[in-house]
């Protein structure tokens, strides 16, 4: 027992600062996350968006998290045309990370130090997915924008890398009036076909799944979330709710600010492994904290109510071949868990598709898909909001005139500069897609006021 309280003694002696984690001590880790992140991101650049991987690195993998930036290029890859894996060595006594690719769900990664496994030859498939010969807005043909002298000039400043954010770097921006694509244009090495990540768009994705899947399940949002993990008798979560979840109103802690969940994007943790886990801190419904953990576990929820196959059917059947988004895939965890905080691929014309279908409260082509007055849950505030900025809705960052924009604005956006706005009052859709490196940010509220005006 002495002993016992000596150890201890001796243990609050030591210097707090000693008891720290020091960044040295995180390096292994930091190389395997970077090494999944190389391979994940090769792996949907090229078998996705059909790009090379000179092109990946020198934008994808361009002014990525400070903590893996300089890694990263020292990091080998292997590419794998024939079974479409990616690998990326980054311990000689472990396996490497290996990222794989599927047809509808893209790729994805297997865990740290899982041996690699044997990847069987894919069916050939063009790469990208070709274009759509039916007319827009189901397809690509039809489409031939000309835009205004003052639009066109706005376009070109999109892509200066200075008049709406120092370095910001646009790949992309398609603009739809009255469900009529008026303006678009490409960085070099992108295109109409050309995806690339949504990050966090992808969560508002998710609130339409959810709205979408309510049409046949019965899904309450103010009902508690279906978290099986959280059942046990006892367990404070269990009184979430969903509308919680969609709100970033859970109350749950998360490691960091914001929410970073590398093990999971990078990691090949599973959702139910990581994002089930963290505990509350604060009580569900009274305080806005973003935490990718919230929109997972909604998207968890949704897989326990539908089960197998409804689930993994969702957002292809339900969602993307219904608007003609056949250029978008969803991500998913080696567990089979879609990751739809952030982890969908998407081109800017499939991206333009949904904002006109959010635009017209979720209908499309005459057929309603989203239940009537879902489009206004998702974009009404509701509990707590964010301390300054646009508002939050239930997945829907809500933009007005502090933001010098019309009052009901409202845009989907994500990591990196993407956005999707939607400005009912002037029938307007905005999508701008980047990959601002480092701390650059595209003003897309500023953006999308000059383009009201060039669109007068």
């Amino acid at each position: 027992m002495k002993k016992a309280i000596s150890i201890a003694l001796l243990a609050l002696a030591v210097p707090v600062s000693a008891q720290q984690i020091r960044p040295s001590s995180l390096q292994p880790y930091n190389h395997a996350i970077a090494a999944g992140y190389k391979a994940l991101t090769l792996c949907e650049g090229i078998f996705d968006a059909g790009r090379s991987e000179a092109q990946i690195a020198a934008v994808e993998l361009r002014g990525i998290y400070p903590e893996y930036d300089a890694i990263v290029p020292m990091l080998a890859a292997s590419v794998d045309r024939q079974t479409r894996a990616v690998t990326v060595a980054f311990d000689a006594r472990l396996a490497p990370r290996r990222a794989m690719w599927r047809p509808r769900y893209g790729c994805y990664l297997s865990p740290i130090s899982t041996a690699t496994p044997r990847a069987n030859p894919v069916a050939d498939a063009p790469v990208p997915v070709p274009a759509d010969p039916r007319p827009w807005p189901m397809g690509d043909a039809g489409i031939a924008p000309r835009p205004s002298p003052a639009l066109a000039g706005l376009l070109a400043r999109a892509f200066d890398r200075a008049s709406f954010g120092e370095e910001s770097t646009t790949t992309g921006v398609v603009i739809v009036k009255d469900g009529r694509i008026v303006a678009e244009q490409y960085a070099p090495g992108f295109g109409p076909l050309v995806s690339n990540r949504t990050w966090s768009v992808a969560k508002s994705i998710a609130g339409t799944l959810v709205g979408i899947a309510s049409t046949t399940a019965k899904i309450d949002p103010h009902r508690p979330a279906t978290i099986p993990e959280w059942r046990r008798a006892g367990d404070p979560r269990a009184s979430i709710t969903l509308d919680n979840l969609l709100r970033m109103a859970s109350g749950l802690h998360s490691d960091t600010a914001g929410n970073r969940t590398d093990a999971i994007y990078f990691g090949g943790t599973a959702v139910t492994e990581q994002a089930t886990a963290w505990p509350l801190e604060a009580m569900p419904g009274t305080r806005f904290r973003y935490a990718n953990n919230d929109i997972m576990l909604a998207v968890r929820s949704l897989r326990a109510t539908l089960g197998e196959p409804r689930y993994a059917s969702l957002p292809h059947d339900s969602l993307f071949r219904p608007l003609g988004m056949e250029h978008t895939v969803t991500g998913t965890d080696w567990q089979g868990n879609y990751i739809l905080s952030s982890q969908i691929w998407t081109t800017a014309r499939d991206l333009a598709r949904l904002g006109q279908f959010w635009l017209q409260d979720g209908v499309w082509q005459g057929r309603r898909l989203l239940p009537a007055g879902w489009m206004r849950y998702m974009t009404t505030p509701g509990g707590p909001q964010p301390a300054d900025g646009p508002g939050y809705g239930a997945t829907m960052w809500l933009f007005g005139p502090k933001q010098g924009l019309p009052a009901g604005s409202y845009a989907a956006q994500g990591n990196r500069g993407q956005s999707v706005m939607v400005i009912p009052q002037h029938r307007l859709v905005i999508v701008r897609r980047g990959e601002d490196p480092g701390a650059a940010r595209f003003d897309i509220a500023r953006f999308s006021a000059e383009v009201i005006q060039a669109t007068q």
